[in-house]
């Protein structure tokens, strides 16, 4: 795991607008933003970069360039809000799949004292649960699917409030003047979630396969087509334009389960199962609540606690989606998934 310091930080964020640059670029740059650096101190922290792999130096002499590595972006701090507040053409995000980002991501990628935080969560969430009478078992139960299924279905702009969602679930009873897909949209959620949950052993790692079966349950009855799609999508309010080829895309799955299987704690399996399918966004459509539903599946899988995404700000949310998409800095919704599953661990005992 990699922690950027702050003159690695605005080194980076430099290059990602601009591209390019030799070191005098560089210390030219800094200077114009006010930072006073010596020449030679901006050199010496380049080569730094360069060793720790955030940087890549190509040529030699006065002709040395760097450009930031997908290493360097995945791991570069960005305020989400103010870089998502830039119009879309005015952004100096990346506008197509980078190839080398997944190959790039470490094993682990929360430093160790988030890993402790998340320890100590998930510590005290078992020991809550530890001796859960059945009746309290079902109850929560039923509360972190009703919830779950609200604010999953509510990202993606269903109007059913979190009391109607209550009755449909818990009642069999739809909402008067909503639309029979937001019904089955939230109907979906519960019965991905249940399929999950009763069958651990099927998600102890990511396959093709069972995405595959996710992301069938969470559009079952909502007339979105199965299987990888075979046509260009687009990302609403965003310059990212994801694969458009299914035998990429088909290879890019393979990659991310390459890579989610091998990662070190739980923790990282489930975000980077989150984040990647959301960034290789495989199917015609669900793909968000599919990467949602796959990584609480994940954490399922191993005793963990899932995450219900009740307390989210569902801009703060997009917002960190987008900044992966563009910037391919995971720092942002990283935040999120520490804090959303902090929380599940004080609110939940499932």
């Amino acid at each position: 795991m990699i922690k950027l310091n702050l003159k690695e930080n605005k080194i980076i964020s430099l290059f990602l607008q601009i591209g390019e640059m030799s070191s005098s670029d560089v210390h030219k740059k800094m200077a114009e933003a006010g930072e006073v650096f010596s020449l030679v101190t901006v050199k010496r922290a380049l080569t730094i970069m360069v060793e720790k792999g955030l940087l890549m130096r190509k040529g030699f002499g006065r002709a040395t360039l760097y450009r930031v590595t997908s290493l360097g972006r995945i791991f570069f701090e960005v305020d989400a809000r103010s870089y998502i507040a830039i119009e879309p053409d005015k952004r100096y995000g990346l506008k197509g799949y980078n190839f080398e980002l997944l190959k790039a991501l470490p094993r682990e990628i929360f430093t160790n004292s988030e890993l402790k935080s998340l320890e100590q969560a998930t510590d005290d969430y078992k020991k809550k649960t530890k001796e859960l009478s059945p009746t309290i078992h079902k109850k929560e139960l039923e509360r972190l699917i009703v919830e779950l299924s609200w604010k999953s279905s509510r990202i993606e702009g269903n109007t059913y409030t979190l009391l109607d969602t209550e009755k449909l679930i818990l009642e069999n009873m739809p909402a008067q003047g909503k639309t029979k897909e937001e019904t089955q949209m939230i109907l979906n959620h519960k019965n991905a979630f249940s399929f999950a949950r009763e069958n651990k052993n099927l998600f102890k790692s990511l396959t093709k396969a069972n995405l595959s079966q996710m992301h069938s349950l969470l559009i079952q009855g909502l007339n979105v087509s199965k299987g990888l799609r075979k046509h260009p999508v687009g990302v609403s309010g965003s310059i990212y334009r994801p694969l458009d080829n299914i035998y990429q895309i088909t290879e890019a799955i393979e990659d991310l389960c390459f890579l989610v299987n091998k990662m070190k704690s739980i923790y990282a399996k489930s975000i980077i199962a989150l984040l990647g399918i959301n960034y290789i966004q495989p199917f015609d459509d669900g793909n968000k609540r599919t990467s949602r539903l796959m990584a609480d599946a994940l954490l399922l899988a191993y005793g963990l606690v899932p995450l219900s995404y009740r307390s989210v700000d569902e801009k703060e949310y997009r917002d960190a989606v987008l900044v992966f998409y563009e910037l391919n800095s995971l720092i942002p919704f990283k935040k999120i998934f520490i804090e959303q599953y902090e929380f599940a661990a004080r609110n939940y005992a499932v």
